[in-house]
């Protein structure tokens, strides 16, 4: 069981929430946050530090977006498991679902 991070962190990345992992299993993408699922703890410290509420433990994801589920699975496919975020920095890539949705925020 693990995190997910939804649609309401595209384009705001506010980032709280990788100040409050202990094991740094937050990695940035260009548009959204996604949380590693085999590097995840379960301890929800994360959660409620979220200015926008778009984490959700895996099994309380809204059904409107669902798919995001995938999406921070799926977004590791490449990368596998590197151990923490810090040491990568921000991955010049988003999963497809992000990736193709439009500009969330204005400017």
């Amino acid at each position: 069981m693990t995190y997910v991070i939804a649609q309401p962190c595209v384009d705001v990345k506010d980032k709280a929430c990788i100040d409050e992992c202990p094991v740094d299993c937050i990695y940035e993408g260009e548009r959204s946050l996604y949380i590693h699922p085999d590097e995840c703890v379960d301890c929800g410290a994360c959660e409620p530090v979220c200015p926008v509420e778009a984490i959700y433990y895996e099994d309380d994801v809204p059904a409107q977006w669902s798919a995001f589920y995938n999406a921070n699975v799926e977004f590791f496919d490449t990368i596998g498991s590197p151990g923490g975020a810090a040491k990568l920095g921000m991955i010049p890539t988003d999963h497809p679902l992000v990736a193709a949705l439009p500009p969330q925020v204005e400017d």
